[in-house]
């Protein structure tokens, strides 16, 4: 048995931490993995999906980004009824749902057919992230967070790697397999992917250390005394507690600018990294739409060594400044990007921006998860994912937008760099101040 938890500071052996990482990280991981498959695969399918339904690159760009309104009107009451029912209801409620409206867009056969299922689909997952996020605050104290929350986000450039192959795998053999052109077989596979997935998560995932069958009543008893004992430090030393607090706190709204300009990095790359691939590799002769899909898993590749390889040096720095630095890096990659005249240059360009931005993403959590406690917790963190959802529907349609009157994706990467950079200048600011529990 583990030796007491001392008040305030976690004595659990790292034996326990590691037993509780191996539980409940994959699951939750696979659960993020089935979802970031899910609003990533218009991405994947863009260039067939546009040929059969006759779509511009803007259309494109709007279907992809309509998802994000769901996400950005229901996390806050997702998360609050994730509060009351308990992780595992509700995030196998959430997944259900999105795996038959997934499996339904196989039939779209429109732009407006495309965009409602799209928008549908949104409503349908969202407060899964903020939901997972909010969970693992409820397993991993402050000590903890960083290498948790690096191995959670693991699974983003994991999402790719696995969605590619399969994208193109469908694209290549789905007509034959289901009679069905391969783009809508993608979208039949994940839906039933992602229903398998649900009842794994009903079954298996604990809601709370004290309900986890797999650890003994010392562990659960260790681990619940570290928890409580932390929120009554932070409560003490000035975090937010409750749902008001939190969805009025300047700095919580600081925090969720910041959060979107992290994430407005990401997703125009997720949506139109294979189309611009398609678009700049003329030293490769140009290619095709099976090659530039698995192409845009080289980045994703990348992202995963530079977080397990960031995670090791972040615990022993500030969460600040943990997440600046990769996100500098991001910033760097993107203005490469736009200089880049080969497909060679441009990957490796983006390799760099996709590292970045990924490996700035669990870090940047350490810091409201400091800040928030309770009911403040459950709200602030979906109040941040909510607004940073913004950027979710605004990238991937300015984007389109504008390699359509354009021709080109160059303005676009500048304007997300220069986007980015202001998140840096806030997180910079604001974020000192809530890493220190000062806030307002």
């Amino acid at each position: 048995m583990n030796s007491p938890v001392a008040t305030g500071e976690s004595t659990v052996s790292p034996r326990t931490w590691r037993k509780v990482g191996i539980r409940i990280i994959p699951l939750v991981g696979l659960a993020y993995v089935a979802s970031y498959i899910d609003r990533a695969n218009v991405g994947y399918l863009a260039a067939p999906m546009s040929r059969d339904l006759h779509l511009t690159t803007g259309q494109i760009g709007l279907a992809a980004g309509l998802f994000f309104i769901g996400y950005i009107l229901v996390e806050v009451p997702s998360n609050m009824m994730l509060r009351r029912f308990g992780a595992r209801k509700w995030i196998a409620r959430i997944m259900i749902t999105w795996g038959l409206v997934t499996a339904a867009t196989a039939a779209v056969n429109s732009a407006a057919t495309l965009y409602l299922a799209r928008l549908l689909l949104g409503f349908a997952e969202a407060g899964l992230a903020a939901g997972i996020l909010l969970y693992l605050t409820s397993w991993f104290p402050r000590r903890q967070r960083s290498w948790a929350l690096s191995a959670f986000f693991l699974m983003t450039p994991v999402s790719s790697i696995i969605g590619s192959p399969l994208a193109a795998a469908l694209l290549e053999w789905g007509q034959s397999m289901f009679g069905i052109a391969g783009w809508r077989s993608l979208f039949l596979v994940e839906g039933a992917l992602t229903v398998v997935v649900s009842v794994l998560v009903f079954v298996f995932l604990p809601d709370r250390p004290s309900k986890a069958r797999w650890l003994d009543d010392g562990e659960k008893a260790a681990i619940e005394a570290t928890l409580a004992a932390e929120a009554e430090e932070h409560r003490a030393r000035g975090a937010l507690s409750g749902l008001r607090e939190a969805l009025t706190s300047r700095r919580v709204w600081v925090m969720a600018v910041t959060w979107f300009a992290i994430a407005f990095g990401l997703y125009p790359l997720q949506f139109f990294l294979p189309t611009m691939i398609k678009s700049i590799t003329h030293s490769l002769g140009g290619a095709g739409d099976v090659s530039s899909v698995l192409l845009s898993a080289i980045p994703y590749a990348v992202a995963l060594v530079a977080l397990i390889v960031w995670a090791r040096f972040a615990a022993r720095r500030s969460a600040v400044t943990a997440t600046a630095i990769p996100m500098a890096l991001g910033v760097v990659g993107l203005l490469l990007a736009t200089f880049a005249s080969s497909g060679t240059f441009f990957v490796i360009a983006v390799c760099l921006s996709v590292a970045g931005i990924l490996t700035a993403m669990p870090q940047f959590w350490r810091i409201p998860a400091i800040g928030l406690t309770g009911a403040a917790a459950a709200s602030g963190i979906a109040l941040i994912n909510s607004v940073s959802n913004v950027s979710g529907f605004v990238g991937p349609y300015f984007t389109g937008a504008i390699a359509t009157t354009t021709g080109s994706f160059t303005y676009a990467l500048l304007a997300i760099a220069v986007i980015m950079t202001a998140g840096m200048a806030a997180l910079l600011t604001t974020g000192r101040r809530m890493e220190r529990l000062d806030v307002s």
